[in-house]
């Protein structure tokens, strides 16, 4: 398998499925979103609100806004290039940096909120549906639909409360901008959604189909999901190790590490100390691929060595649990190696693995290598999914290392079928659908 192989691979959170909930200010739209996502009660539904977006304001458009003269009802107030830039990067299941936006301050703030990997994305605003580029990125359209009176009163509490305002500003901006806009510009939009909401959070009955439609795309993507899985299977059986799979040199050390190792009647402190030294000789192997540099030193005798020296900065990521056993060995061979983690569990049902947590350092992209570490790889959806992490965060794939002490053959072709140019360092290669069993040896758990 050449580095000019490659095979397709989406994860579940490719293409997520966007849905826009549009309304009144005041009309419920963020507590109506709100209600989605709690019926349904999933880690992969996420909600983004529009009034990150408002564009910033210049000095004399920040004095008026203070004076409640600025229109932010108007679609002109929103950054919608930046805005439709963020949804199509999360469309293709890349990162997406949101701004935060201060009302009180009436400006964005320096910060920003990151969202990545949501399989379904609830954007809602009183213009979800309103820019031609954002309704070609949405599955469903809602409209909130709400009483004028009763909106006008969620506003004042809300601004009032929340956002440092006088009922008297509020007063002023509702009747100035609030409800001309909406006639102009909010309720129009009424007429391309999908489904109409009334009585926001109240009406459980439409808050159920809403659910019961988002329960089938995720339903529909992780079905998609398995069935490539599978299809990367049967072209991992069809073809040869990959020259990119790196085995240990079976030397009588190693023969004899790995004898302890499977053997059960070894005690669990010798287990742990020989897999330790099993996991410092992976690593040593693993960091061969990182990049040096020439480099003229002198040395205590006055003579000149030619040496090398590293360009980069090697990094890990701990794909938890089971990573966690690498890291004493890691630590024996590079002390100051910064980590990160990424929690992957496979759902007993489905049999897919699914993304739940991920920590990684913020400029991780800039590393010269990255470890991946997992103590075993089977089928290699976990891999794929991990691999797939990195590389939406930045990471160019000839720069990670995938270091495991067991893998099989299928699992380690499946993953150096999508990515050809990384690596995968084995200690030992098994059986393709080998139980795990190392980190529970090592933990006692």
């Amino acid at each position: 398998m050449t580095a000019l192989t490659r095979s397709h691979y989406s994860p579940p959170w490719g293409n997520a499925s966007i849905i826009g909930v549009a309304g009144s200010s005041g009309s419920g739209k963020t507590s109506l979103a709100l209600a989605i996502v709690a019926s349904l009660n999933l880690p992969w539904v996420v909600i983004m609100s529009m009034d990150s977006f408002y564009k910033p304001l210049t000095s004399a458009q920040s004095a008026a806004a203070f004076r409640n003269e600025f229109d932010f009802d108007s679609p002109h107030a929103i950054d919608f290039d930046v805005l439709v830039e963020k949804l199509r990067d999360l469309k293709q299941g890349k990162v997406a940096e949101i701004p935060v936006y201060s009302f009180e301050k009436h400006a964005r703030l320096e910060k920003s909120t990151t969202i990545y990997s949501p399989h379904v994305l609830i954007l809602e605003g009183i213009f979800a549906l309103h820019d031609q580029r954002v309704l070609d990125m949405l599955d469903l359209k809602i409209f909130a639909e709400a009483d004028g009176d009763l909106c006008l009163s969620r506003r004042l509490l809300r601004d009032v409360r929340h956002r440092g305002r006088d009922i008297e500003g509020c007063i002023k901006q509702w009747f100035n901008f609030v409800k001309p806009n909406f006639h102009r510009y909010v309720g129009p939009q009424r007429e391309i959604a999908d489904i109409i909401i009334p009585r926001g959070i109240e009406n459980k009955v439409a808050i159920s189909m809403v659910s019961d439609r988002i329960e089938k795309i995720l339903a529909h993507k992780s079905k998609m999901h398995q069935i490539e899985l599978r299809r990367l299977g049967k072209v991992a059986e069809d073809a040869p190790l990959s020259t990119n799979a790196i085995i240990l040199n079976q030397t009588h050390q190693i023969l004899g590490i790995n004898t302890l190792l499977l053997n059960p009647e070894t005690s669990r402190e010798d287990y742990i100390f020989y897999f330790d030294r099993m996991v410092a000789l992976l690593i040593e192997r693993a960091i061969d691929f990182l990049p040096f540099v020439p480099k003229q030193i002198i040395t205590p005798q006055g003579n000149v060595y030619m040496g090398l020296e590293k360009s980069g900065e090697v990094s890990a990521v701990v794909i938890l649990r089971g990573g966690s056993v690498f890291e004493t060995g890691l630590r024996r061979t590079i002390p100051d190696c910064r980590t990160g983690r990424i929690l992957i569990q496979t759902n007993y049902r489905t049999g897919e693995p699914e993304l739940h947590y991920r920590a990684l350092p913020s400029d991780l992209s800039e590393h010269g290598l990255v470890l991946l570490l997992d103590p075993q790889m089977s089928s290699g959806g976990a891999a794929l999914m991990a691999v797939r992490v990195l590389v939406d965060h930045g990471i160019p794939e000839e720069r990670i290392v995938f270091v495991t002490y067991m893998a099989g053959r299928v699992g380690v072709n499946r993953v150096l079928s999508v990515y050809p140019e990384m690596r995968v360092v084995v200690g030992r290669m098994g059986d393709d659908m080998e139980s795990r069993w190392v980190e529970t040896r090592y933990l006692g758990c």
